[in-house]
């Protein structure tokens, strides 16, 4: 499905973003990529201390909005919108908070029901009813887009990843079906490929991750997505890394 052209300069100009698990890894990358920009960033995190510490060494703090809390507590769903509402509107909702579930990844065989429950609740009834509360706001946007992060665990069968995997495509399911239902919104599905950050690092406690790249070489691929405004879809953002191709609008 071909999204709508659009200009360039709309392309370009997200004056709006939230941004979801903005206090480590990706988000925090992606907020620090996007306020560098000239964007205004309503972020959130669990943890109060980790997300002032983050906001305050970013080069412009100032064009954050840093909101603690959980995306599965309703109340700070609508507050993260009614946030970007105050701030004029909202361009790009990315959806990048998640729920590893325990660590060390156990089998199936050993994921409890309570544990597969908060899993999802995180990786894909929260982005859902997210999205659902900002749709007014992103439908007042130029050009919004909805970005949902997702996983190779997705896609893949890899021991260990079956809470987690089964979350990522379920929000893979639900971001294709958006993305049809929704045209007036470009809705993707990323994957970033293996990073060096603290999920990934629990997924394999005790081990070396430092030969996986850091969060902030991913960011220019998904603000690159963003720009070029392919057809609405899954990627992976090493499609879109500097000195590749991309792919055609």
């Amino acid at each position: 499905m071909a999204h709508t052209d659009i200009s360039a300069d709309i392309r370009t100009h997200i004056r709006t973003a939230i941004v979801t698990g903005g206090s480590s890894g990706l988000g925090r990358a992606l907020v620090a990529g996007l306020t560098a920009r000239g964007t205004t960033v309503v972020t959130d995190a669990r943890d109060a201390a980790r997300l002032r510490d983050a906001v305050a060494a970013l080069a412009h703090p100032d064009r954050v909005v840093a909101l603690p809390g959980d995306v599965t507590d309703p109340a700070h769903r609508a507050d993260l919108v009614a946030a970007a509402g105050a701030q004029g509107g909202l361009d790009l909702l990315v959806h990048n908070a998640g729920d590893l579930g325990p660590s060390p990844l156990p089998a199936l065989a050993d994921l409890d029901e309570a544990a597969l429950r908060a899993i999802l609740e995180s990786n894909v009834v929260a982005p859902l009813a997210l999205t659902r509360l900002a749709l007014p706001l992103l439908r007042r946007s130029p050009a919004p887009a909805v970005v949902t992060i997702s996983s190779d665990a997705a896609v893949e069968a890899y021991p260990g990843w079956g809470g987690y995997g089964a979350a990522k495509a379920a929000l893979d399911r639900l971001a294709a079906v958006l993305a049809e239902e929704l045209p007036e919104v470009a809705v993707y599905a990323v994957d970033p490929g293996d990073m060096r950050t603290p999920m990934h690092q629990r997924a394999f406690p005790g081990e070396d991750i430092s030969d996986r790249p850091e969060p902030e070489t991913v960011v220019p691929a998904l603000l690159r997505l963003h720009d070029e405004r392919p057809a609405v879809g899954r990627y992976r953002a090493a499609e879109f890394a500097p000195g590749t191709a991309g792919v055609p609008a």
